[in-house]
């Protein structure tokens, strides 16, 4: 199943966190380790780039932080970052350069890439997105099954055994989720992927796809 490993997913030049992805083959095995990793790394960040807060809060001097933002450690910010108007980051968020934590997004034991954005009252939680992936507003990546059993990752008839309760979405680089549409627990979405708007996704979806509905998945043709 070498699509949903870690390196046929993202491209780990875009994050700081790429030593801790570079230790483990699938996105799912990385997020038990994520506030552990944050923790140390926070003590090798330079002081005349970021601000040490306490609490192994660490953010970047160019970082926009609104006052009304609402943060947890462990959590670094990155380099000319926007954390806007209530956004609420609860903690073991790894958040990467010139990215946006909109207005009352809500994220927590994440890693996010450079240049994602999270615009608007979105929730993402044990999660990871990938290099320039977006997700549109009222997103969200819901992280616990209704019976609170522990997820399964589906890949065609391949089923993963996770033994983890609380997993969210993994998305490839350059993903594009639209509005109020919900990834359910342990979804995968290869690069280049497009999600149409109020979607409902599960399982895996490939790379390089239009995401219209569940078993309506087209291929992008050049050009699109």
């Amino acid at each position: 199943m070498k699509e949903i490993e870690i390196n046929s997913l993202y491209s780990l030049e875009h994050t700081n966190a790429a030593s801790l992805l570079a230790k483990y083959k699938y996105p799912f095995q990385v997020l038990p380790h994520i506030k552990e990793f944050i923790i140390e790394y926070g003590k090798t960040l330079s002081k005349d780039l970021y601000e040490d807060k306490g609490d192994n809060i660490y953010i970047a001097k160019s970082a926009t932080v609104a006052p009304t933002a609402l943060i947890t450690g462990p959590c670094i910010i990155g380099e000319n970052t926007q954390v806007r108007h209530c956004a609420f980051i609860r903690g073991s968020a790894f958040i990467g350069n010139d990215c946006v934590v909109g207005n009352s997004t809500e994220i927590k034991n994440v890693i996010i890439f450079d240049n994602v954005q999270v615009p608007h009252y979105s929730y993402v939680g044990d999660s990871i997105l990938g290099y320039r992936s977006h997700m549109g507003a009222g997103s969200i990546t819901s992280n616990v099954k209704s019976d609170k059993t522990l997820v399964k990752i589906r890949v065609g008839d391949n089923v993963i055994e996770t033994g983890i309760k609380k997993i969210g979405a993994f998305l490839g680089d350059y993903v594009e989720v639209g509005c109020g549409s919900v990834m359910n627990p342990g979804t995968i979405i290869g690069k280049h992927t497009n999600v149409y708007p109020l979607s409902m996704v599960r399982g895996y979806i490939p790379e390089n796809s239009i995401y219209k509905k569940q078993g309506e998945v087209a291929k992008k043709t050049d050009g699109c």
